[in-house]
């Protein structure tokens, strides 16, 4: 938006998030302040084939102009195409199926109205209040990898279909009373957004069934897999007609996913979206090497206290570092909070609330929270622990730079850890630059021929360990990260991240 013009200055301040920046407001604020009005390029939502009553409630949210990905996936989708479909994070990809499946009960609406029927309620045949053992025939269901992401497209569908006439959301998530969900089920919801334990849940319980399913998508695919859900998913799908339209979005595409589009999709259209280099050039991506876990805290607090940060998320490997580091910020007097698949829903609720409406100034999660939170006040990434794959890197990274504002991306890295920096630099095509805070200077840099920038020499005796216990004060400290007195070893630490990272976790704990 335009910084010289003060109407657009001031709809940043005021505004949340992507409305500031939506070019609905842009273009008022260029109108009101007499600038000449920049007509949008490229097709219109209307253009791509959506009715006027999901336009006008999109045009009411600000959204104007189509994101590449929905340009190409809309009118497939609406055509009946199976998609497959990878594009980066922040892209668009809700609104690329969301739409076009709302439009088909947009459309059916119309036919019903055309030909005379009132379309009766699904709550119940007989006039009766709906039953808690009720059945919920969804047309659409949503499978996503997590409940953070599931809320976030409910709110979607809600938003995007508000001018049509019962359309139903339900959002099917772990950590939600059965007894509350039975209820919601009840009312036989035409769209269903689920994660996948909880689903089959309701499936082996015969709560739900998927024979009437005309559109199913899964969402973040990719990640899904990552997660162990592949046996569910199939499971899933398996209880879903041969004539339903499968829908597949993932920000990669790679063998696994590969190997599950060919017996899940037919004939399908394949839309890839590359992210360029400059669309994450609004993000200053940086990192700084440390010695042992008391260094990084060290060097952790120093960060946070930057006076430019706003709110922040800090990546931990495992749930429980996510607890003690979100504890001890807090001693600190940092507004935190800890973020992770232990915690039940109505708690990631309260936080995500709580982060919205800045009681929380730092969350510290784990990769639950690194798809499925859009927060424009996220000024800052910290990766406390580099994540175990590279694609999730950008996928954490993304959760600043929102909606074209700047954003800093800070990785606190070990000289143990090279190899994923590397795999992160291949992966982004760029490198990772190397910062020292005078102070909080590392004593040990990587070796010699690691082709990174030395930031000084290692001091006597430091380092002469292997891993990130070599340098750990004597006895253990609550910095160390092990238990009073335990000094934690790498291999200890190593075996926390493996055991407690969430890679293949429960279908209960979704």
């Amino acid at each position: 938006m335009n910084s010289s013009n003060p109407l657009a200055a001031l709809a940043q301040k005021i505004l949340p998030g992507e409305l500031a920046d939506a070019p609905a407001v842009q273009s008022l604020s260029s109108a009101l302040a007499g600038e000449p009005a920049v007509a949008p390029s490229g097709p219109t939502f209307a253009e791509l084939g959506l009715s006027s009553d999901i336009v006008s409630a999109l045009v009411a949210t600000g959204y104007t102009t189509p994101t590449p990905v929905q340009v190409r996936a809309i009118p497939a989708a609406l055509a009946g195409r199976d998609l497959l479909v990878s594009s980066p994070t922040g892209s668009g990809k809700t609104a690329a199926f969301m739409l076009p499946a709302i439009e088909r009960f947009a459309q059916l609406q119309k036919q019903n109205a055309a030909g005379g029927e009132s379309r009766a309620p699904r709550d119940s045949g007989n006039g009766r209040r709906p039953s808690s053992f009720q059945v919920a025939r969804p047309a659409l269901l949503v499978l996503t990898p997590t409940r953070e992401l599931a809320l976030q497209v409910t709110t979607a569908s809600e938003t995007y279909g508000k001018h049509l006439r019962r359309l139903r959301t339900v959002s099917i998530l772990g950590g939600v009373p059965y007894r509350q969900q039975l209820t919601l089920l009840a009312k036989n919801p035409e769209i269903l957004v689920a994660t996948p334990g909880r689903l089959l849940d309701h499936l082996e319980r015969g709560k739900i069934d998927l024979s009437q399913l005309s559109m199913l998508v899964l969402d973040e695919a990719d990640r899904m897999l990552d997660m162990g859900f592949i046996d569910d998913i199939e499971t899933i799908v398996a209880a879903t007609p041969q004539s339903r339209q499968t829908l597949l979005f993932s920000a990669t595409i790679d063998g696994k996913i590969s190997s599950l589009t060919q017996r899940l999709l037919r004939n399908p259209e394949r839309i890839e979206i590359m992210q360029r280099p400059e669309q994450r050039a609004n993000i200053a991506q940086s990192m700084h090497w440390v010695d042992d876990r008391a260094h990084k805290d060290r060097l952790l607090t120093h960060l946070l206290a930057d006076q430019g940060l706003d709110q922040a998320i800090v990546f931990t490997a495992t749930k429980s570092d996510a607890d003690q580091l979100a504890g001890r910020l807090s001693d600190a007097g940092f507004a935190s909070a800890a973020l992770h698949g232990d915690l039940p829903q109505g708690a990631r609720n309260r936080t995500i609330r709580d982060l919205r409406e800045r009681k929380v100034r730092i969350l510290v999660a784990t990769d639950v929270a690194a798809r499925g939170i859009d927060i424009p006040g996220i000024t800052h990434v910290f990766n406390y622990d580099l994540p175990k794959f590279a694609e999730d890197y950008v996928h954490r990274i993304g959760r600043t730079g929102r909606a074209g504002r700047s954003g800093s991306a800070v990785s606190l890295v070990h000289h143990a850890e090279m190899q994923a920096v590397k795999r992160i630099e291949r992966f982004t095509h760029q490198p990772l630059p190397v910062n020292v805070v005078v102070g909080f200077e590392p004593r040990r840099t990587p070796a010699p021929g690691s082709a990174r920038p030395s930031t000084g020499r290692p001091r006597s005796g430091a380092g002469g360990g292997k891993g990130y216990g070599a340098n750990k004060p004597a006895g253990g400290t609550r910095g160390s990260w092990g238990k009073p007195g335990s000094g934690a070893s790498r291999d200890g630490y190593a075996a926390r991240r493996s055991a407690d990272a969430g890679r293949g976790p429960s279908r209960r704990t979704d």
